[in-house]
């Protein structure tokens, strides 16, 4: 089954002193989850987004539609970046969700992806 493991975290822990090397630090763990996976076999794809500033979101409320700019999230916490796997249960998806590096506070979403027919 497909899981997708949201990174949710504050953009704001890589900006001023110091967050360039945390950037760098965090990139090189990622790899190193990539690596992971791919040793163990597991079908996987992933993208890190641009920061939250570059968002645009469509809102809806009960069929009218209202364009913004920014991704208008109700938390300090943007989404970064995402891993698609394939694995056998939650269980297997939780397992690597927690080896996601998030420096700081923030949170990983772990969602089964609807399959299409």
């Amino acid at each position: 089954m497909q899981y997708m493991l949201m990174i949710h975290e504050d953009e704001r822990i890589y900006a001023g002193e110091g967050g360039e090397a945390l950037m760098a630090e965090t990139l090189a763990k990622h790899m190193a989850l990539a690596g992971a996976l791919v040793a163990a076999g597991v079908p996987f794809s992933g993208e890190r987004l641009k920061p939250a500033s570059t968002a645009t979101t469509l809102r809806w409320d009960h069929g009218q539609s209202a364009l913004h700019d920014g991704a208008f999230a109700e938390t300090h916490e943007e989404l970064g970046g995402f891993y698609i796997i394939d694995v056998a249960d939650l269980d297997a998806a939780i397992g690597w969700a927690r080896q996601i590096p998030v420096p700081g506070k923030g949170s990983i979403e772990i969602r089964p992806v609807w399959p299409m027919a």
